[in-house]
């Protein structure tokens, strides 16, 4: 019996227990094959998110103004704020850079996890047919006539074609951007 983060008694399939494994490795496998680069810009994006960050700014920010308009009782070096602008000014740009950057790769993940969400679906509609199937005749063959004879089963028994799924995805949206 295995126990959750809290000590609590859980009972888990075995094979929801391989799909967590297997998830959980592909995420590590994926960590392990950042660019130093993406990791760079994961960890800027990480920090930037923080209220660490937003500290340091307001004392940053605070005291360099504090100085400049002359609350401390100290010599200016940027009475007008120019340059406290221009370092924000580049500041900015950059961190919007590395936040783009991140979000392009989460992006791109949260892509393959729609494309294999899609799988599974098309996986699980093809052994729900089958099902349907299967019940359907071991129905006919115990003589119960009124549980196999409906038009919705007829039609759910039907095998879903992932292309002409698409297809027809691709033609509904190809009439919806040409209003």
């Amino acid at each position: 019996m295995k126990t959750d983060s809290i000590g609590r008694r859980t009972q888990m399939a075995t094979i929801v227990e391989r799909n967590i494994d297997a998830l959980l490795e592909r995420q590590r496998i994926e960590e392990d094959l950042k660019r130093p680069g993406e990791r760079i810009a994961d960890a800027i994006t990480r920090f930037t998110g923080s209220m660490l960050f937003v500290y340091i700014h307001i004392f940053l920010f605070g005291t360099w103004i504090a100085w400049n308009t002359g609350l401390l009782g100290l010599k200016p070096f940027d009475a007008s704020l120019v340059i406290l602008a221009m370092a924000a000014s580049v500041e900015a740009i950059f961190l919007s850079t590395f936040v783009l950057i991140s979000q392009n790769r989460m992006n791109e993940k949260a892509d393959k996890r729609a494309e294999l969400n899609l799988q599974i679906s098309l996986l699980a509609e093809h052994e729900i047919t089958r099902l349907i199937t299967l019940n359907t005749a071991m129905a006919k063959k115990m003589g119960l006539e009124d549980t196999y004879d409906d038009a919705e089963i007829e039609e759910l028994s039907k095998d879903v074609h992932p292309e002409k799924i698409m297809d027809t995805m691709e033609e509904i949206n190809k009439r919806k951007n040409k209003k």
